[in-house]
């Protein structure tokens, strides 16, 4: 009788197990991560240029990324080395557009 139980094995490919990454995607992942960490330290370096309620609004954009960053390297480790990437281009066009705008100035 196993009818049910194929039909829905069959609906949900999740439910077999995906290969873990390779070696060295894992690694490069760990190097994205470590990439963000540096990043993170000019988040915080930000702080000499911008107001501080911005600050933390940049702070939990960079926690939030470091989130995503740490679900990626799990899944798709690769995908991990374009976060800090991402969050440098985040900081660079915040914080000129705040220096523009809102006058932000060391």
């Amino acid at each position: 009788m196993g009818g049910a139980e194929e039909y829905f094995r069959e609906m949900n490919p999740a439910s077999e197990a995906r290969p873990p990454p390779a070696g060295w995607q894992r690694a490069l992942g760990l190097v994205g991560l470590v990439a963000h960490l540096v990043v993170g330290y000019l988040y915080l370096a930000a702080g000499l240029v911008v107001p501080v309620p911005w600050l933390v609004v940049f702070l939990i954009a960079w926690v939030a990324l470091l989130v995503a960053a740490i679900y990626l390297l799990g899944r798709h480790p690769l995908w991990v080395l374009a976060v800090p990437v991402l969050a440098l281009g985040i900081l660079i066009g915040s914080v000129s557009l705040g220096g523009v705008l809102l006058g932000w100035s060391a």
